[in-house]
C-alpha cells in the first residue's frame, strides 16, 4: 500500500488538474489514455482553486419516475446522504480527516434530462464534508449554489424533473473517468483525473522537472528575435534537464 499524509495530498492543489496529467504521464506513462475525464463539462466556478479529494460514487437517472416505492426512495437518499457523511471520516488513517468529491454518473440515454445538483444539494453535501462533484448531469440553481463548492456537470438545466438516486458506493463512469469508491480525484475547470495513490508523492518531483523543461522552451519564445533556430535550441537544452 502507497504511505502519504495529508500534506502530501493537499500539496497537489498547487497544480491545476491538465499540470497532474502532465506529471502523471511521466510517473505512470500507461495511464496516458485513460484515467480522466475526456469530454466536455460545464464549470460551477472557474475561478475556484483545485481540489482534491477521495470518491464518493452514485448513479441516478432523471427522465423516468422511481421504480421503487416513496418510503424506499427516502431510505436510500437518507443512507447516501450517511454515506457522504463518512466519506472524509472512515477507518482508513489516510482518508481519516480529508474531504471528498462526490462522482455521480447520470444512467439516463440522454443524461442530464433532470438535475440532482443545484442550491439545496450543493449546501448539503458541502456541510457534509464535500468539496465538489463530477457529473455528466445537470446543475441548476447557478447563483445559489453553496460558495465554494466545485461542480463540474454535463450541461445546465431548468428542473429536477424525475431524479432520484440508483445506487451509490458503486464505480462509475463519467466522460471516460471509471472511478471506484475512494478513488483520489483531483479535479479544477479544466476536468478531473483519478490520482493513483502510489503516485501521490511522486508528482510534485515530476511537475518541478516538467516546469523546468517548459521555462527554457517559454523564456526562448518570450524573448525577442525568436526564430525557428532558437526554438530549435530550446528544444533541445530542454531534452537535457533531469
Amino acid at each position: 500500500m502507497a504511505h502519504y499524509t495529508q500534506n502530501d495530498l493537499l500539496k497537489l492543489t498547487r497544480w491545476d488538474t491538465p499540470t497532474i496529467c502532465n506529471g502523471l504521464e511521466i510517473i505512470c506513462p500507461e495511464r496516458r489514455a485513460y484515467g480522466f475525464t475526456t469530454e466536455p463539462l460545464v464549470c460551477l466556478d472557474p475561478s475556484l482553486p483545485s481540489v482534491i479529494g477521495y470518491a464518493r460514487t452514485a448513479t441516478i437517472r432523471a427522465a423516468v419516475p422511481s421504480t421503487g416505492n416513496e418510503s424506499d426512495d427516502k431510505t436510500l437518499r437518507l443512507n447516501y446522504y450517511e454515506y457522504i457523511a463518512k466519506g472524509h471520516a472512515t477507518s482508513s488513517s489516510q482518508v481519516n480527516g480529508h474531504p471528498s468529491i462526490v462522482v455521480i454518473e447520470d444512467l439516463d440515454s440522454t443524461p442530464g434530462f433532470g438535475a440532482f445538483w443545484g442550491e439545496v444539494n450543493t449546501n448539503i453535501h458541502k456541510g457534509l464534508g464535500a468539496m465538489g462533484c463530477v457529473t455528466n448531469g445537470s446543475m441548476r440553481d447557478l447563483p445559489d449554489a453553496a460558495p465554494g463548492f466545485q461542480l463540474l456537470a454535463g450541461q445546465v438545466g431548468p428542473s429536477h424533473a424525475y431524479v432520484h438516486l440508483v445506487d451509490f458506493g458503486n464505480t462509475v463512469t463519467v466522460n471516460n473517468m471509471t472511478v471506484s469508491d475512494a478513488d483520489i480525484i483531483h479535479m479544477d475547470q479544466h476536468g478531473a483525473v483519478v490520482v493513483p495513490p502510489e503516485a501521490v508523492t511522486e508528482l510534485p518531483g515530476a511537475i518541478e522537472l516538467i516546469t523546468r523543461r517548459e521555462a527554457v522552451i517559454i523564456s526562448a519564445a518570450q524573448s525577442e528575435g525568436f526564430s525557428f533556430e532558437t526554438l530549435r535550441a530550446s528544444l533541445a537544452d530542454a531534452a537535457e534537464i533531469h
